[in-house]
């Protein structure tokens, strides 16, 4: 009785991973009760894991029904209390556990997988891959995932599909088509994947049991993209030698240690060239120390010198760096010379006959490059008319697509499609023509006096604009200006990334507005035609085509006994009719909040 705190202290055991077909420890709780009847009735219990107000309760659903119930208060001591998560149930309390198997540990796994590493095992891959239709090519590949990559997570958007073609270590090839929405299994790794009108997403948390190609299967006469971002394993990585045997066999010499390339995959010694293609694999520098310093005996007189070929590595193929390729796309080819040398005891490197080095297989001297296709210009779709009546302008983006649907230079300028046009809208105008066509003029007024929402950096990759900067006058009209990033989130590890602005869609919020600070010196105001043109100029456009609108009501709050319902309002193209971003429409003519009663029936007894 005099004692403070519990007098039971508990620790984790059996910390190693359970075989696949020792199956769910909370399932095997539920089947426990299979055999006893529930209200007069056997059934076929099967568990409903991740119940955030009580974890740790043994929560059972009827095979086929909807019927859930608590078929004990606490779960065995030992329970996950979440499937994604090694925290554990003890006394129906959910405890902390960290990737260390220990009892309230912090400790988490690193985005690589590593339990309390520092991410360098691993490395990110982001991108971006735009279809090509082409007459003669049903699929392509989007990007190829090795195995032991972690935290993949593409989406495509456009009415092409994806599916995946998978390759065991031992060679073993299968090909799984997405067909609908659902969580499972492809080669021992866990596949979440969702099928939505307009685009698909795949989820797969890893680590992956086999490399795995994801490709696409058109469908469609539109294009579509697939962005895509994993964690890939850095599978090859420098390892260092043993001391080599010492220089002297008495009277003090020196012995060496080398680095060798190691492949992680099939735990062997591989070429350095594959250690080199990972930036972050610096290899490490020999090491040097001294051995063998007891003096030699007093009837040698000498030091014996041990054989050359004992401490020294054998001689290699060396080889001079590729020559620049023939060709920057299409295919070309590149070439470099090989010869055989030599490093003596003080890292000197010298000639030697080819013969020498026949132990290992002599390294090309020709490869092809740059096989990938030449870039080609890519047409956007056209903008709307600049004017609502009458002759006008319309715009489009032509963008310089590579090989691999990214943004980028090299297109041929003659052969560029034009990002300009006349167009004529067939509504008459009730003011004179213009002479010319209208340029299309950006409502700085509109985006002067609008409250703007702040941004939130998502999963999904979007701009994220900064706050304005001070209006560069104090009064009269000035400029503001801001930082607009494409950023995204990366959900395992919580942070948030900069990505390339081409990486983000949607219209990219503006970076520079006009602003007003009041007359200057107590004057009343006065514009010049330049700055009333800026502020004013096309106010009245885009008045005339976005407008506010109701488009029905929300559902009822309350489902008896009386709610609210709230009318929709949508930012609506008077001309087409369709929903447009809120932007468009003036935030000071949106109509008022407007409320309704419904469900007005009492609710039936309990």
């Amino acid at each position: 009785r005099t004692c403070e705190g519990r007098n039971i202290r508990y620790r984790t055991c059996s910390n190693v991973d359970c075989p696949p077909e020792a199956g769910d420890f909370r399932a095997q709780q539920c089947s426990a009760h299979n055999d006893v009847k529930y209200q007069g009735q056997f059934y076929e219990w099967l568990p409903v894991s991740n119940d955030l107000d009580n974890p740790c309760s043994l929560k059972c659903q009827a095979k086929g029904t909807a019927l859930v119930v608590e078929l004990a208060p606490k779960v065995l001591d030992g329970t996950r209390c979440y499937t994604e998560s090694l925290d554990m149930c003890i006394s129906g309390l959910c405890q902390i556990v960290g990737c260390d198997h220990q009892l309230g540990s912090a400790v988490k796994e690193d985005n690589c997988g590593v339990c309390n590493g520092d991410g360098t095992t691993c490395r990110l891959v982001r991108g971006q891959y735009k279809s090509q239709l082409s007459a003669n090519k049903l699929d392509d590949t989007v990007v190829a995932i090795p195995y032991g990559s972690r935290q993949i997570r593409l989406m495509l958007k456009g009415p092409d599909h994806l599916y995946l073609e998978t390759k065991t270590l031992q060679g073993v090839k299968s090909e799984s088509s997405l067909s609908s929405t659902g969580s499972f299994l492809v080669e021992n790794s866990s596949i979440n994947f969702q099928k939505l009108p307009d685009k698909e997403i795949l989820r797969i948390p890893g680590p992956l049991t086999a490399d795995f190609t994801i490709k696409i299967r058109y469908a469609g006469a539109a294009d579509s993209s697939v962005q895509f971002i994993f964690y890939q394993p850095i599978v090859h990585r420098w390892r260092e030698t043993d001391f080599f045997p010492c220089s002297a066999s008495c009277g003090g010499g020196y012995q060496l240690t080398s680095a060798e390339c190691f492949d992680l995959r099939s735990s062997r010694v591989v070429a350095d060239q594959y250690c080199h293609y990972y930036p972050e694999n610096i290899k490490p520098k020999p090491k040097l120390q001294e051995c063998n310093l007891d003096p030699c005996p007093a009837s040698d007189g000498y030091k014996q010198i041990m054989p050359y070929d004992l401490y020294h590595p054998l001689p290699r193929w060396e080889s001079t760096p590729w020559t620049a390729c023939s060709s920057s796309c299409g295919g070309g080819i590149q070439s470099r010379s090989i010869s055989c040398v030599e490093e003596d005891i003080q890292g000197h490197i010298s000639p030697v006959e080819e013969w020498k080095c026949m132990y290992t297989p002599k390294m090309p001297v020709v490869q092809p490059c740059n096989i990938f296709d030449c870039p080609k210009w890519l047409a956007q779709e056209w903008s709307p008319c600049t004017v609502t009546c009458g002759q006008g302008l319309r715009y489009r983006v032509v963008l310089c697509i590579d090989h691999r649907g990214i943004h980028t230079g090299g297109c041929t300028p003659k052969t560029k499609p034009h990002i300009k046009e006349e167009c004529i809208v067939h509504t008459p105008c009730y003011k004179p023509k213009e002479k010319l066509p209208v340029e299309a003029k950006l409502p700085w007024y509109k985006q002067a006096q609008e409250l703007e929402e702040g941004a939130v950096v998502s999963e999904e990759p979007s701009f994220i604009p900064e706050a304005w900067s001070t209006c560069s006058v104090t009064c009269g009209v000035g400029s503001q200006v801001r930082l607009v990033k494409c950023q995204v989130l990366l959900s395992f590890s919580q942070s948030v990334a900069d990505l390339p602005i081409d990486e983000c869609e949607g219209p990219k919020p503006v970076s520079q507005r006009a602003c007003y600070s009041g007359p200057c010196n107590g004057e009343a105001t006065e514009y010049t035609p330049e700055e009333s043109e800026l502020l004013y100029g096309s106010l009245q456009e885009f008045e005339e085509q976005y407008d506010w609108e109701y488009e029905g009501f929300t559902e009822c709050s309350e489902s008896c006994g009386g709610g609210v319902q709230e009318a929709v309002v949508t930012c609506l193209n008077k001309q087409t009719r369709e929903t447009a971003d809120e932007t468009l429409c003036v935030t000071s003519r949106r109509p008022p909040q407007l409320l309704k009663a419904c469900s007005l029936d009492p609710c039936p007894p309990r």
